[in-house]
């Protein structure tokens, strides 16, 4: 006759899909963020550029890193009409999946700060905030670079890798695109 399948066989799919979807987070939206990073009321824009060829290969270079798009959208803020930042976001593929930060560049070239907005690898290769923050105020320089002023996070090689290229590449996009009327 019929033998009989064993509950958990049956049951095993249902409790397996939700465990492998558990390191996929979203820790903010793109909305909060923006307000997380310009809490005083400054107006917030959108701005868009695309790049030219000249401007691509001067932030490679400087970043050294690759730009996979001309088309760049960042955030301008101003209160009362004097800027007081950018933010940009970009998502980058950590190893496999993706993660979403955005950086928020001070009118001086130097870092606000880098938040990670989402992180889709396990838990375990997701940097800490106060990794992050290893970032604040720092400008792009020979230095900003894993093992130098960015520490490396053990058993999270390509996270660090994967973000501090991202954010090297989004401070050349400001030094070198943005237009110098936008800022002071």
């Amino acid at each position: 006759m019929f033998k009989s399948i064993p509950v958990f066989l049956i049951a095993l799919p249902v409790f397996t899909g939700p465990l492998r979807l558990l390191h996929a987070q979203v820790f903010m939206t793109q909305e909060e963020a923006l307000r997380s990073a310009f809490p005083n009321g400054e107006r917030v824009v959108r701005q868009t550029l695309f790049l030219t060829e000249a401007q691509l290969v001067d932030i490679q270079k400087l970043a050294r890193s690759k730009v996979e798009s001309k088309l760049v959208v960042y955030y301008r803020a101003a209160l009362a009409e004097k800027f007081s930042g950018c933010a940009f976001f970009e998502t980058v593929i950590v190893r496999t999946k993706p993660a979403t930060l955005m950086i928020v560049v001070n009118p001086d070239s130097s870092l606000r700060l880098v938040k990670l907005l989402s992180f889709y690898e396990p838990q375990d290769y997701l940097p800490a905030p106060r990794w992050l923050r290893l970032f604040e105020n720092k400008f792009l320089t020979a230095g900003l670079w894993p093992k130098r002023d960015i520490h490396h996070i053990t058993g999270a090689t390509l996270s660090v890798q994967a973000l501090t290229l991202a954010v090297r590449r989004l401070l050349a996009t400001y030094m070198i695109a943005v237009p110098k009327e936008s800022r002071p």
